[in-house]
Parts: C-alpha cells; sequence; structure tokens
C-alpha cells in the first residue's frame, strides 16, 4: 500500500523560500545597522567638533590677554590648564606675527605644525582634529585633539547594534523556522487530505493518478507491464439506505483491511471514491496473473462482515486491464478496466472480467445510445406497439399491452431489450415512461371514443422502478387520465415482481393509491422475483403475469410451477394471464390449468395502432385457436 508522502518538491520549494527570508532579514538588518553606525559617526563627530569649538572660544579671551601683556608665563600656564581635557593632545599660542607664543603638548611626540590651517580639519589617518582659531587683535590658537574618544563611542554604539541585530536575526529565524515548521505541517496535512481518504486510510483518486503514471513509466524503462483491477461493491447502497452511513463507511473500512491483509505488499490499493477500490499490481506477467488476483479478492470478500450485530455478506464486480496490452496511458487504461467491471456487473455481479476490445465497442455503442435516446423524445423516433391479450373462455379480445419502440435514425431500429436498461440507468426512464403512459392513455381514449373498447377490460403500460420512485408519478397519472378524459378503469399498470420486491412498503403504499383511483394493477414476470407469499396476499393488485420462462417449459418442465401460480392466484381472487404463448399445446394446457388471459405470438405479435384498429374493427372470436383439434 502506498503511504502518503510529502511531496519533494512541494518541500524543496519551501525551504528554499524559508533560505531566502533569512537572507532578506539579514541583508536588512545588516543594512540597518550600517545606517545607524553612520548616522552614529556624523551626531559624534560633529558633537565633538562642537566641543573643540566651545574650548577654543573659552580659551580665547584669555590667550587674547596675555599676548597683549606678553606675558608668556601666564600663556604657557593657560595651555597647560588644558591637561585636565584628556582628548587634547597639543595645543599652540601663535602671536600676531605668526611665532609660537606659547605651547602645550601632552606627549613630548606630539611637533608643531609647520602651517596650521584655519578652521577645523579632522584626519582620520592620523586620528586627531584640528582646529585654528583667530584671536582678536592678532594671533591665532591652535588646538589639536584625539579621536580616540569618538572611535570608542562610536565602538560602543556599533557593538550595541550589532548586538540588537545580533538578537533581532536570532528572533527573525526563530519565528521564519516556527512558521516554516507550522506550513510545513500545514502542507502535510493538506496533502493527507488532498491524496489519503479519510475512511479507509488508504491513497485515494489523486494519489491513484500519480502512482499509475509512475507505475506505468517504470515499466516502460524496465520493459515489464501494470495490471489495473476496478472494483465495485454490488449493491453496497443498500447498506447505506438500511443501516446508515456511518455503518457504510465501517464496512468500507474493514473492505479495505481484508485486501491490505491478502495482497502483496507491493501491490498498491486506493480507494478512488464510493464503492469503488482499485488495485495496481506491478509487474505483471500477464492477464492469467490478474484473474488470479480478482478471484483472490472475490474469495475474501464471500466470507460475512460482522458489523454492529449484524452479518453483512459483501460481493464485488471486478474489471481487469493490463499495460501496455490493453492502453497506452493512465485514463484508457482507467477507462476500460472501468468497461471490464461494468461488463461483469451486468454479467450478474460477484465476478470478474478482463478487458476485450469488444467491450469497450459496446461502451461506446452504449454512449451513443444514450445520446441518441435523449434526442429521441424531443424528434419523434419512438412509437408504440400493441399486442392483444386474449380470454381463452370467450376468445375475445379482453386487453392489450403497450409497448414501445424506436427506430433510431442513427443505429436503425433497436430492442427495447438493449435500450430500456440504457434508459435505467441513465434516468431517461422517467421521461420515457411518462411518454409511453401518455401516448398509449391518448391512443385508448381515441378507441374508447370510436366505440372499439366495449370487449376490453384495460389498456396495459409497464411501470419502471424509476417511475415507481418518482415523486411526482401520481401527479402525472392523473393529469394525464385529466387530459386524455380516459376512463381510470381502462388504465392499467404492470410492476415488476423485482421492482416490487426492491422496496415493499413504499411500493404497496403506492399501488394502494393508484388503486384508490380506480386503476388496475398488474404484476408482471410473476415467480422471477423472490416475492414473499405474506406480502402477495396484502397487495392490491388485480392480476398476475406468468412470466414467459415458465410458459416456454409447458408442456413440460414447467407444469407445475405453472398450475401452481395459477392455483394460488385464484385462491386470491386475482385473474392470471400467461405471456409468451407460441403454441397451441401450450394454449391447451393453459385453459385446462384455468388460466383466465393469454399474449403471445401464437395469437398476435405486437402491431401498429392502425393495425389494432382494424383488428378491433373485425370483431374476430379466437374461440377456434383455443382447442386442439379432436
Amino acid at each position: 500500500m502506498m503511504a502518503p508522502l510529502m511531496l519533494p518538491s512541494a518541500q524543496l520549494r519551501g525551504d528554499r523560500i524559508a533560505r531566502l527570508n533569512l537572507l532578506a532579514a539579514a541583508a536588512m538588518l545588516a543594512m540597518a545597522s550600517l545606517l545607524l553606525i553612520l548616522f552614529q559617526l556624523f551626531s559624534l563627530q560633529a558633537s565633538f567638533q562642537r566641543t573643540l569649538r566651545i574650548q577654543a572660544d573659552m580659551l580665547a579671551p584669555a590667550a587674547t590677554q596675555a599676548m597683549r601683556q606678553d606675558n608668556r608665563l601666564a600663556a604657557q600656564q593657560l595651555l597647560a590648564s588644558l591637561a585636565a581635557a584628556p582628548h587634547i593632545r597639543q595645543a599652540l599660542l601663535y602671536s600676531p606675527y605668526g611665532t609660537p607664543f606659547a605651547r602645550y603638548a601632552r606627549s613630548g611626540s606630539d611637533t608643531a605644525p609647520t602651517a596650521p590651517r584655519s578652521g577645523l580639519q579632522i584626519d582620520y589617518l592620523d586620528g586627531s582634529a584640528a582646529i585654528l582659531t583667530a584671536l582678536p587683535g592678532g594671533g591665532a590658537l591652535y588646538l589639536r585633539a584625539s579621536l580616540a574618544p569618538l572611535y570608542a563611542s562610536l565602538a560602543q554604539f556599533a557593538a550595541f547594534t550589532l548586538l540588537v541585530c545580533l538578537c533581532a536575526f536570532g528572533l527573525t529565524f526563530l519565528m521564519v523556522r516556527r512558521t516554516r515548521t507550522a506550513a510545513l505541517h500545514a502542507e502535510r496535512h493538506l496533502h493527507y487530505l488532498a491524496h489519503v481518504d479519510p475512511v479507509t486510510q488508504l491513497p485515494n483518486r489523486h494519489e491513484f493518478n500519480d502512482a499509475l503514471a509512475y507505475a506505468l513509466a517504470r515499466a516502460d524503462r524496465q520493459d515489464s507491464s501494470v495490471g489495473l483491477l476496478l472494483l465495485d461493491l454490488d449493491n453496497f447502497k443498500i447498506v447505506n439506505d438500511t443501516l446508515g452511513h456511518h455503518c457504510g463507511d465501517q464496512l468500507l473500512k474493514l473492505v479495505s483491511e481484508r485486501l491490505v491483509a491478502i495482497l502483496r505488499g507491493t501491490d498498491i490499493i486506493c480507494r478512488i471514491g464510493g464503492d469503488e477500490f482499485v488495485v495496481i499490481v506491478e509487474p505483471a506477467d500477464d492477464a492469467s496473473e490478474m484473474a488470479s488476483v480478482a478471484r483472490k479478492i472475490l474469495a475474501v470478500l464471500a466470507a460475512p462482515f460482522a458489523l454492529e450485530g449484524h452479518q453483512l455478506y459483501v460481493s464485488a464486480s471486478i474489471g481487469v486491464s493490463l499495460y501496455p496490452f490493453d492502453a497506452q496511458d493512465v485514463a484508457t487504461l482507467t477507462r476500460n478496466a472501468d468497461t471490464a467491471m461494468y461488463h461483469a456487473k451486468h454479467q450478474g455481479k460477484n465476478r470478474y472480467a478482463v478487458f476485450k476490445a469488444e467491450m469497450e465497442l459496446r461502451a461506446q455503442r452504449r454512449l451513443r445510445m444514450e445520446a441518441n435516446l435523449r434526442r429521441a423524445l424531443q424528434n419523434e423516433e419512438l412509437y408504440l406497439h400493441y399486442q392483444p391479450q386474449i380470454d381463452l373462455r370467450s376468445g375475445r379480445i379482453v386487453g392489450v399491452e403497450a409497448l414501445i419502440r424506436w427506430h433510431c435514425r442513427d443505429m436503425g431500429q433497436l430492442s427495447p431489450a438493449e435500450f430500456i436498461p440504457v434508459a435505467e440507468e441513465s434516468g431517461i426512464i422517467v421521461d420515457l415512461g411518462r411518454w409511453v403512459l401518455q401516448s398509449a392513455c391518448r391512443q385508448a381514449a381515441a378507441w374508447c371514443k370510436a366505440g372499439l373498447l366495449d370487449s376490453l377490460e384495460h389498456v396495459a403500460v409497464n411501470l419502471s422502478a424509476c417511475q415507481a420512485r418518482d415523486p411526482g408519478l401520481m401527479d402525472d397519472i392523473r393529469a394525464i387520465l385529466d387530459e386524455t378524459q380516459l376512463p381510470h378503469g381502462l388504465l392499467e399498470l404492470e410492476i415488476t415482481e423485482g421492482v416490487l420486491m426492491d422496496n415493499v412498503h413504499a411500493n404497496v403504499e403506492l399501488m394502494r393509491r393508484l388503486q384508490e383511483t380506480g386503476i388496475h394493477l398488474s404484476i408482471d414476470d410473476f415467480g422471477t422475483g423472490y416475492s414473499s407469499m405474506s406480502y402477495l396476499k396484502r397487495l392490491p393488485i388485480d392480476q398476475l403475469k406468468i412470466d414467459r420462462s415458465f410458459v416456454h417449459d409447458l408442456p413440460g418442465e414447467g407444469e407445475a410451477i405453472v398450475t401452481a401460480i395459477i392455483a394460488m392466484a385464484h385462491s386470491l381472487h386475482l385473474k392470471v394471464v400467461a405471456e409468451g404463448v407460441e403454441t397451441l399445446q401450450q394454449v391447451e394446457f393453459l385453459r385446462k390449468a384455468g388460466c383466465d388471459n393469454v399474449q403471445g405470438f401464437f395469437f398476435a405479435r405486437p402491431m401498429t395502432a392502425a393495425q389494432l384498429t382494424a383488428l378491433l374493427l373485425e370483431r374476430r372470436d379466437w374461440s377456434t385457436r383455443t382447442i386442439l383439434p379432436a
């Protein structure tokens, strides 16, 4: 099973962004520190200059007086007082004639400047600053001070600034690291949500697509093959509907655990949605190996699942496709496995099917049929045929069954056995059934107005499972009967036994509402849907219709079943119709067994409304065909 991992590209991209953010923060802090140090240098320099000027200005009056009095001793003492200012390295008092008048030097190595310039001069290389101030009345005062105090203050400020910068960078590093850690956790969680199914903890569809693409690329490099099994749990919706979605999720988890337990560690198992799982097998030598894996899966799912006090039996339909024999890319390989899976489901479920090219042709034909069927309702390509039902006692036509036919402009004549399942799967059956009901009622109303339905008891229309579940069915029926003005008693709705048993309580309630409106009800294909006798006696029905599969075996193996059905129906005061009657021997047996009505090719094939109109006008008596010649 594939473990969900962080995508390397995303992680590297995140680390690179984090490093770039740290470098940017460091550069900004360094730039800010440098600007602060430069600003402090200019500030200290300006302060130092002010201090030096102030000292020169303070000494100037006394120095001027000493020179006027030509008192060298006083001038020397005045300059010697500068010893209290540790930053002053040298002081000179010049006479108006430019000769030194008095001198002070902190060190003997300090020599007198040869030609000092007036104003303030700073020599950063020498580490000193000098100022030459002209005195009132002539002469000048020269002061030279060391820049060491300025450098010391600047060094202290720079050290403090760098310390603050380092602390700020450390905090920034911690914040970026913490943010990156949180982002990494968020990325991993998002990756988990995006790539892992939360119910089964298996890789989901997104991870499946990546894993299958990687497996195909590796198969190309190694010149090997990859097998894909797509399995869909049969009738899983019933579990959700009866026990709830919580139990459905628990069942999916149990199924995934069994799959993980029996398959190899190198096999990749994914849940791609709903009740669908896929298994990637590599390397897969041939279709026989994949068939063996499919049989193993069916076997492990055959054992019951214990779930909240219930024992649930789960089966699966599995489709198998093989790379590179069945497809050359991920999408086609998955589609082919899905096609094979639906083929297995249509074959009766709880089995597997290996993809074959003709399956794809059938799938494409089905898609074309669905698209054309939607247009057929608008393009008037659909029409009805009617098959008479004969009373075995009187030999008269007592009913007709409306049967839909379709001549597709694109695909030609199509059998109802082919397009009705497509209509049911695609949901078109509701609109299709409404059209059949409306068309049949309009035609029956026209026959009724023409006085051709005197001997007819009903016009039968089939009701599909989707129509039975449609909440608007009753409103549609009432609207159609009101529109056509057809007497309610002339309409008979046929519900197959399988549809009836799909949701017994809801369908019984529907049938009661239909019967209250005066509509006749019949159970079609009786004997094939495993209906319970306890339900049957409570159903508000008027008639049973024996399935053609039992009539086909008459006389012979089907005699016991048909006789039992007729006897049971009559005991419940129900009429019996046998469909699929094709021989006189079948007619004779049914007549002797007490069957009420028959329908089949022996009497008449389904015909157009115009042909049936002519037959009704003929008022034919069929009694001569219901008795064997002596």
